[in-house]
């Protein structure tokens, strides 16, 4: 670009002004940093004609013309600076030709010791004098401003910059998140221009810098925006709206509006995710230099596993504090443990993640590029463990979207999911969604979240939520293509079949229940046989209702409403009494030839008979076993092979509290239960034996020796091992730390029809550790018989059913049906 001639006149500023904007050419920072070339000279030549001496007096810009990019319709920053006396004419003779040539001006008069009181008092004004920039006149005085504001910035920094902290929360509350507005304030929106400069400003302290991967091209993609915007409207103005993004999006080349919004949207994001990253290294820096941080003499809780590979985080006297496998807690953050090997741990990713929502943290920024840079993408169909860590993500509620946001700003999250691509930074032209098409989703999850005790299958109530506007990406109704994407999305996931033909129909059907209730008659026949036409069961119905709730209301205040959500209960519960009985009975698997044996086993012997098969539950295959009491084959041995879980057979002549003494067990050896079963059987006419399978995994580190876990259930079940009083001291012992809020377990006594021969108790709590031990001691306490029960743990979320009679095998009356309930939902507190 050719940059006019310096004029000559004061009346010649706006003509060259004028050209330079009009010319062909580059746009973009060229022209920025032209226009401020330009109007350098202008003043200049402004300071000799009004007579300003040879030294004592400086003109210096500052703010936002000081950085030396000038858009069309900015402000001048100006400072005149001085050191003794100076006439009153002097900055009037500067000003006013200014003033005169139509352009806007912020100027002030000050000496040094001036300009640091004020900026001692005033923060916006010290960070306007941080991009101090000489113009004309004496450089040392410009020089020695400078100098001092940085010095007094630095030794102000531990009280300015939580200061500094609170004005872009104001800003945030007032102005909104850039990335989701349909009309977003460029400036001073979260993740717009003002949160650059507070940036600039933390990394001028010395103390924290921002990640600057993508950080100056979304800057300058802001910027951009804000100049065209200027140049279309002509006016001064920062805010995007819809009558003018046609006309911004035409000059900078761009195809067409929402095209625009979607760049704005991922420049946005940049910025905000680096104002992350950055404020919580402040917070660390602040607290330790506080005497507030957690460095302590050495590890506080030591775990295995830790000694293998690079360490991602490190050494040195920080507590540590162990999340999941390869996972722990530091500073605040989820990082790596220092035996973590992303390479040959898929999974990893996800398992971090969802440690850290589940314990109210993020991934620290050096795990999530760590993460991205060294870990393989997941095999097809996904592990069994990988689809579980996606549902406790989505499962932590509000937690999980700090966390996804880390994921998705390094790119992992279409890595997971490739058709998470097309809706990413989506724009949704309709005033009553708040959000993105990919944020709804998030949004629709965290809705969901809550829901979880609404539904036997809280695993794809949340996937469905998370993926159900997803063929909004593509042309067409966004539903039918949705349910194309999703059956082969969940078929990659590994669902079965049965659950990627509910997940098909639940994306599918997403507003058919809310568009039905407010436009059919729901006492016509017809409208209930339309419903039961495309879902077919009380399973699926209790979905979608959850599903429609969770979509209204992460669409926005105007989507959902009192007056919606009873035409559209009264429509389920219609539809509900036609489906009633339609549900499947739950089909008891037959005991296998291993089970078989070990029933028999101990009814002869009249002791326990159990066997432990290791399992590498991450990929679905077996590993080694370990059969009957053989202290050869140790579950936890191998230690390079990937981290492994177990599968336990258990069979025992029936006796009270087996359920919770087992569990207790499997409790203190830190191992959690992913699925359990119990029965009875009779397999030699001698009387009943319980038979217990269960599915575990390590918390976190190696599985438990083999011998250990079988020694200490012998002990357990012999008396000689009171499982309740360790459990005790070890939860006294563990240093406190407050979880994510959680929907209260639900503990319900189902409907007689569930079982002819006994009381079904269903409970449906948030995982934790000892949960089922819990649950069976109240049983205990309770003096039921636990004949059958099918334990499940979906993501963080147990689901449990339990077959209960009295002690002659009866089912129990209602009134004693009840108190069992009661003792139970006060076991889980």
């Amino acid at each position: 670009m050719s940059t006019p001639s310096s004029p000559s006149a004061p009346q010649d500023y706006p003509a060259a002004r004028a050209a330079l904007l009009d010319a062909p050419g580059p746009a973009g920072r060229p022209r920025r940093t032209a226009l401020a070339g330009l109007t350098d000279d202008w003043l200049a030549g402004l300071l000799a004609a009004a007579g300003a001496p040879a030294s004592g007096v400086a003109l210096v810009a500052v703010g936002g013309y000081g950085r030396g990019e000038l858009s069309p319709r900015s402000d001048l920053d100006v400072l005149l600076l001085h050191e003794g006396p100076i006439t009153r004419e002097l900055p009037e003779r500067i000003w006013y030709p200014v003033w005169d040539a139509g352009a806007k001006l912020d100027h002030a008069v000050r000496t040094v010791a001036e300009a640091r009181t004020v900026a001692a008092a005033d923060l916006k004004a010290q960070l306007g004098l941080l991009d101090a920039r000489h113009l004309a006149g004496d450089g040392a005085l410009t020089a020695a401003l400078r100098s001092a504001v940085l010095t007094d910035w630095r030794a102000s920094a531990p009280a300015r910059l939580p200061e500094l902290r609170e004005l872009g929360r104001e800003r945030a509350e007032r102005h909104g998140e850039l990335s989701f507005l349909l009309e977003p304030d460029l400036k001073e929106a979260r993740g717009g221009l003002r949160d650059l400069v507070a940036l600039d400003a933390i990394a001028a302290t010395w103390l924290a810098d921002a990640p600057r991967d993508g950080l100056d091209a979304a800057a300058q993609r802001l910027a951009d925006v804000r100049d065209a915007l200027h140049l279309a409207t002509g006016r001064a103005t920062d805010r995007l709206g819809l009558q003018d993004q046609d006309q911004v999006a035409e000059r900078l080349g761009v195809l067409d509006a929402d095209t625009l919004l979607r760049q704005v949207y991922e420049a946005a994001r940049t910025v905000a995710y680096a104002s992350d990253v950055t404020w919580r290294a402040v917070d660390r820096i602040l607290a330790a230099r506080s005497g507030r941080g957690r460095r302590v003499g050495r590890l506080a809780i030591p775990f295995t596993g830790a000694g293998r590979g690079g360490g991602a985080v490190a050494r040195g006297a920080v507590e540590r504090r162990p999340l999941a496998e390869g996972v722990v807690e530091q500073d605040g953050e989820a990082v790596l443990a220092q035996g973590a090997r992303p390479a040959a741990d898929p999974v990893l990713p996800l398992r971090a993640a969802a440690a850290a929502a589940q314990n109210g943290l993020t991934v620290s920024y050096a795990t999530v590029r760590r993460l991205a840079a060294e870990c393989r993408p997941l095999p097809v169909p996904w592990p069994d463990e990988a689809r579980e860590q996606l549902v406790t993500l989505l499962g932590a509620g509000e937690a999980a979207v700090p966390v996804w946001e880390a994921l998705e700003a390094e790119g992992l999250v279409t890595r997971l999911l490739p058709d998470w691509e097309r809706v990413r930074c989506r724009p949704q032209r309709n005033a009553v969604h708040r959000w993105t098409v990919d944020r709804h989703l998030v949004e629709t999850a965290v809705r969901a979240a809550a829901m979880t005790r609404r539904v036997a299958r809280p695993d794809l109530l949340l996937v469905a939520a998370l993926l159900h506007d997803i063929g909004k990406g593509w042309p067409g109704d966004h539903s039918e293509a949705g349910e194309v994407i999703v059956r082969d999305l969940a078929a990659r996931m590994g669902f079965p079949p049965e659950d990627v033909q509910t997940l098909a129909v639940l994306v599918r059907q997403h507003l058919t229940l809310v568009d039905t209730a407010t436009r059919r008659d729901p006492d016509d026949p017809a409208t209930v046989e339309a419903i039961t036409k495309v879902i077919g069961t009380l399973p699926e119905l209790e979905l979608l209702h959850a599903l429609t709730e969770a979509d209204a209301l992460a669409t926005g205040p105007a989507a959902w409403s009192g007056w919606r959500a009873s035409l559209v209960d009264g429509l389920v519960a219609r539809v509900a009494d036609r489906l009633a009985g339609a549900g499947s009975p739950v089909v008891e698997a037959a005991p296998t030839a291993e089970q078989e044996r070990l029933a028999v086993e101990a009814a002869r012997t009249g002791g326990p008979a159990l066997a432990l098969r290791a399992q590498a539950l991450r990929t679905g295959g077996l590993r080694a076993s370990s059969q009957g009491d053989d202290p050869g084959a140790d579950p936890g041995a191998d230690p390079g092979a990937e981290p492994m879980g177990v599968e336990l057979n258990l069979a025992v002549p029936d006796r009270p509290g087996l359920l919770g003494t087992v569990a207790g067990v499997l409790a203190l050896h830190r191992l959690t239960v992913r699925s359990a079963s119990l029965r009875e059987l009779d397999p030699v006419g001698a009387g009943p034996v319980l038979l217990l399978a269960w599915r575990v995994a390590a918390e976190f580190g190696e599985l438990p020796e083999a011998a250990r876990l079988r020694a200490d259930l012998r002990r357990a079940l012999d008396g000689s091992l009171d499982v309740a009083r360790r459990l005790a001291e070890r939860d006294a012992a563990a240093p406190r730390r407050k979880g994510i809020p959680t929907p209260p377990p639900l503990v319900a006594v189902a409907p007689a029809v569930a079982s002819a021969t006994a009381t079904v108790l269903e409970v449906r709590a948030h995982d934790a550790p000892g949960l089922l031990h819990r649950i069976g001691r109240a049983l205990d306490g309770a003096g039921v018989r636990v004949r059958t029960a099918h334990v499940s743990t979906l993501g963080a979320e147990a689901v449990d059913s339990f077959y209960l009679t009295d002690p002659a095998g009866r089912p129990l009356a209602a009134q004693r049906a009840g108190e069992v309930a009661a003792a139970v939902r006060a076991a889980l507190g």
